[in-house]
């Protein structure tokens, strides 16, 4: 498993994100890279699939911001149809769509290996490495090293935390089943 270093298409869309990410987007992109990696080293993906990932990769989480919400699965969908539509890859959208929508799934996804894929590499990172999703322990530190978290899980903390006061009903949005 190779771990890919620079990815421009990742930077090329984070960067259209740095004003509304402020001081969070260090760690975000590398959240992002994390997560992009593990989910390709546990899919055989062709190129096209592999584009969809880095694409879902980076619109995953950007609903957290502007304004720290924790409901942030259906603007991140939004961003990344935005994204789409302009891009002139509009026809990607509901494997998109899919592949944001249920990246917080408890259980496994069982109709698209792909969001199933990107699932599990999202859960990687969100659990620092304790879960590996079945990738080897050396490859996780290496990606982890490559890509420090830069506060990631820290200033996620803050957002859940903010969320939980003022929504204690509804303390976890972002959970599906």
């Amino acid at each position: 498993m190779q771990i890919e270093i620079e990815i421009p298409l990742i930077d090329e869309i984070l960067g259209e994100w740095r004003d509304q990410v402020g001081g969070a987007l260090s760690g975000y992109r590398n959240h992002v890279y994390r997560m992009v990696n593990f989910t390709l080293a546990l899919a055989n993906l062709d190129p096209e699939q592999r584009q969809k990932v880095i694409i879902a990769g980076c619109f995953h989480d950007i609903g957290i911001w502007p304004g720290n919400n924790f409901d942030y699965l259906p603007p991140s969908i939004v961003r990344a149809k935005e994204y789409l539509g302009r891009n002139g890859m509009g026809e990607w959208s509901a494997e998109i769509t899919r592949m944001i929508g249920e990246h917080h799934k408890v259980r496994r996804y069982t109709d698209a290996p792909i969001v199933e894929a990107f699932r599990k590499g999202d859960l990687v990172d969100f659990s620092l490495g304790f879960v590996k999703s079945g990738l080897p322990s050396s490859y996780v530190h290496e990606v982890k090293a490559a890509f420090p978290n830069a506060g990631f899980h820290r200033n996620l903390v803050k957002v859940a935390a903010g969320w939980f006061c003022r929504h204690p009903l509804n303390p976890v949005p972002v959970i599906r089943w």
